[in-house]
């Protein structure tokens, strides 16, 4: 059904409305041909999904219900909805180009976030212990937080966590400037 209503440009990433006959309506105080008209007049071959949610993702509604531009694509491209969820693989919320998408479940998305703002050190899951005057490393695995250990030197505490990333499964782009 979405392959029938929108189109999809996977170089850019943009949903545009298709035509619509008038199967697609009902008569009411308008004809389902007068409906259709009016509706293609206004709609056909526009970008579709150019609103955004709280989050940056794109969103839009298809007969009044609401659904994420990114989960739409990855449907209309290979005939299913995404088992999980997707992920934005360069981090870009509005980046709906089919190559940028995966399907994801939550924890596996968490495994592909930006480095926080408020980070000290440059890199995820790494931090100065002052107690201790050492680098500390460590890693959510299995919905739990490991402790990696303390280091003297800063780079040993960024290899022994960036081993742990790959260890559990981590995406290349985990820990990437925002």
């Amino acid at each position: 059904m979405l392959r029938e209503l929108l189109d999809y440009d996977p170089q850019t990433g943009i949903l545009t409305w298709k035509s619509r006959d008038t199967s697609m309506f009902r008569d009411g105080m308008q004809t389902a041909s007068h409906r259709a008209a009016r509706w293609n007049s206004r709609l056909a071959g526009k970008e579709a999904f150019t609103a955004s949610n709280s989050y940056g993702y794109r969103v839009g509604r298809i007969f009044n219900m609401g659904y994420l531009a990114s989960r739409v694509i990855w449907a209309i491209h290979y005939g299913v909805w995404p088992v999980a969820g997707t992920d934005h693989i360069n981090g870009k919320r509005d980046d709906n180009r089919i190559e940028n998408l995966r399907d994801a479940t939550q924890a596996q998305n968490m495994q592909n976030t930006a480095i926080p703002v408020t980070n000290t050190s440059g890199v995820m899951g790494v931090c100065w212990h002052a107690q201790r005057s050492k680098w500390a490393a460590r890693i959510r695995a299995n919905g739990k937080m490991k402790h990696l250990g303390l280091f003297a030197n800063f780079d040993d505490a960024v290899a022994c966590r960036k081993s742990a990333e790959a260890e559990f499964g981590y995406h290349a782009n985990h820990g990437r400037a925002a």
